[in-house]
């Protein structure tokens, strides 16, 4: 066998889809984000504005975030030296695991290196505490949510997504005795749509049920304190255990659920993905306990935010490009076929100096290829008249498909 061929063949398959995906070297500066350079290939360099990121409020750049990290490194050195159990615990990671819980007003939070790391390792140890657990999944949950749910060896359910009608469907069909929880997202990041959460609660209540909220999406962005969505529908306290993320809204890196005590114990007792990985570096700690803090209270950032992500919507809908509008910060454009997003996402680099990365399949269902826009309050108004111009001109150009989608 020519191990060589089948790579090959794997990775061909993936060019022949238009599929295959590059990595675009870009280095960001400190101050002008989102603004950066582009290391090309062959070695020249070009300016681009990032129009993909997932900083999205630019506290990645932000001084008092910076801040905290320099006195941090300068403090304790680079690495943690450990995992949580053995060495790797220290002042920061404690502080920041007390604003998260504050955050979300829970009794409890739990570190991970990432919210993909978080919502693995919790979901696939949850049915060690809970034998015969079934976990009840939305269709359109997040690849770190459908992985821990499989690895888990419990039972589990997909409901079509947002449908509470089905949920209820297979919930009412499952041994009443039998423990349940109930896993879905906030806002779901590539159609930017909301889930039901009050509903899906009140499901929840009826049927015994846990809650487990993915919330990466909205912390930071919405609710009086940037807890999220739940915070916003003042819905926190129905919710049993909320995944979240440092290194979108916060600009940092690591992810956590907050919880109760009890549950924050047992998960960082049992979950291999918890106690075997060394815990994050002090200083990175130490920047996202200073985003969180800060967040708090920044409200009109919050707003900028906002107003940043109406304003492209309703440009990009009065030119009749096809968005999707269901009222989050996120922007998808679609484009329908894999060929065609790539060379849109090339031309805009390379013509344009605007960075955008297209989403293909399995990120997103073959026929629904798309360009994402993050938009953010560092974004003005030079950035957003130069994407719309460009997106007008590749538009007429490609002679694309200008009829606008529902929500």
């Amino acid at each position: 066998m020519s191990y060589t061929e089948k790579l090959d063949a794997a990775l061909q398959r993936l060019h022949d889809e238009g599929r295959y995906r590059t990595f675009i070297d870009i280095e960001r500066s400190r101050g002008n984000f989102p603004h950066a350079t582009w290391r090309r290939p062959d070695g020249s360099e070009r300016p681009v504005t990032v129009w993909c990121g997932n900083d999205y409020l630019g506290m990645g750049q932000h001084p008092v975030v910076i801040n905290a990290m320099h006195e941090a490194i300068d403090a304790t050195g680079a690495g943690s030296g450990g995992t949580r159990n053995i060495s790797g615990t220290t002042v920061y990671h404690k502080a920041l695991e007390a604003e998260l819980a504050d955050l979300h007003g829970k009794e409890a939070a739990l570190l991970f290196t990432s919210a993909y790391i978080a919502n693995d390792a919790t979901l696939s140890t949850l049915p060690k505490l809970f034998p015969g657990l079934i976990i009840y999944s939305d269709a359109l949950n997040h690849a770190s949510m459908i992985e821990g749910v499989r690895r888990n060896g419990g039972a589990k359910r997909i409901f079509r997504h947002n449908d509470v009608a089905h949920l209820r469907e297979l919930l009412a069909a499952d041994d009443p005795a039998a423990p349940k929880l109930i896993a879905f997202e906030s806002v779901y990041s590539m159609d930017g749509d909301f889930g039901p959460i009050e509903a899906i609660c009140d499901l929840a209540d009826e049927f015994g049920a846990l809650t487990y909220i993915d919330e990466v999406h909205a912390v930071g962005m919405y609710g009086p304190r940037g807890a999220g969505v739940a915070e916003r529908d003042r819905l926190m306290h129905r919710i049993d255990i909320i995944n979240g993320t440092l290194a979108k809204a916060y600009g940092v890196m690591g992810g956590y659920i907050a919880a109760s005590w009890k549950m924050c114990d047992a998960i960082r007792s049992y979950a291999p993905g918890f106690i075997f990985t060394t815990s994050l570096p002090p200083a990175v700690a130490a920047g996202a306990a200073a985003s969180v803090r800060h967040l708090k209270t920044d409200g009109a950032l919050r707003a900028r935010h906002q107003t940043q992500a109406k304003i492209l919507k309703t440009r990009l809908k009065g030119m009749g490009l096809p968005i999707i509008d269901h009222g989050s910060h996120i922007v998808p454009v679609i484009v329908g076929d894999p060929v065609h997003t790539k060379k849109l996402s090339d031309m805009l680099l390379e013509d344009h100096g605007i960075y955008v990365q297209p989403i293909n399949f399995p990120t997103v269902p073959r026929g629904t290829e798309r360009l994402r826009f993050t938009p953010s309050p560092v974004h003005g108004p030079l950035e957003m008249d130069a994407l719309v111009k460009a997106l007008d001109t590749l538009w007429a150009h490609c002679a694309l498909n200008r009829a606008e989608l529902s929500a």
